[in-house]
């Protein structure tokens, strides 16, 4: 059955590492897919290996290597939101959920993808993932897309199980090292052997968001 994805996450990056390879099986099953990314991550730290960037060129890098990353998965329709890197907590609540509510009444998504709040390890994480439980939870019961969240938290287990859903992507693993290597200021897997990637990269992991 088609799904029509909304992907939403804060940093460039995020999306390589998470779920790249459960993207790019949407996109061959001809899902259509959008991704609302919030930031451009200008604030992170690592400025590639050896250092090719700085903090003045680093938001325009991190853009084009965002777009480099969303072609090799195939997706087609990049929403770049403009928000300000770590600093998500911090945004009114009011304007964040309203973009995301924006896209959700747009797309009419079957499926979100995001950050499960509280359990993610970085703020602008938890801070994304709360605002789309909050957008989702607005809309009525029976329209509601489902919300599978990426966690990475060390109390996973005791805090919310084990993941409820997770995709071999082992057959998808040409477009998610190309996606993974599309950030070349932030990782570089060039060491690292073809085991060593598909141990790594070849199981994305989901939690189901249960609204009450």
């Amino acid at each position: 059955m088609k799904e029509t994805v909304l992907v939403v996450l804060p940093h460039p990056d995020d999306e390589a590492f998470g779920l790249s390879g459960t993207l790019a099986r949407h996109v061959q099953n001809g899902d259509p897919v959008t991704y609302a990314c919030l930031t451009l991550g200008e604030m992170g730290r690592n400025m590639g290996f050896p250092p090719f960037a700085n903090r003045v060129t680093l938001p325009q890098i991190r853009k084009s290597e965002l777009q480099a990353s969303c072609r090799a998965i195939g997706i087609q329709d990049l929403r770049m939101l403009g928000y300000h890197d770590k600093t998500i907590e911090f945004e009114e609540p009011g304007k964040l959920d309203a973009d995301i509510d924006a896209l959700l009444r747009e797309l009419r998504p079957s499926v979100v993808y995001t950050f499960y709040p509280g359990y993610s390890v970085h703020p602008d994480h938890d801070a994304c993932g709360a605002a789309v439980i909050r957008a989702v939870g607005k809309l009525p019961g029976n329209g509601r897309p489902r919300v599978l969240c990426m966690a990475f938290a060390k109390n996973l287990e005791q805090g919310i199980g084990k993941p409820d859903t997770v995709h071999d992507v082992r057959a998808f693993l040409k477009p998610k090292l190309a996606s993974v290597e599309a950030h070349r200021s932030q990782f570089q897997a060039g060491s690292m052997t073809a085991k060593e990637k598909e141990e790594r990269f070849g199981t994305e992991r989901f939690w189901t968001y249960r609204f009450e």
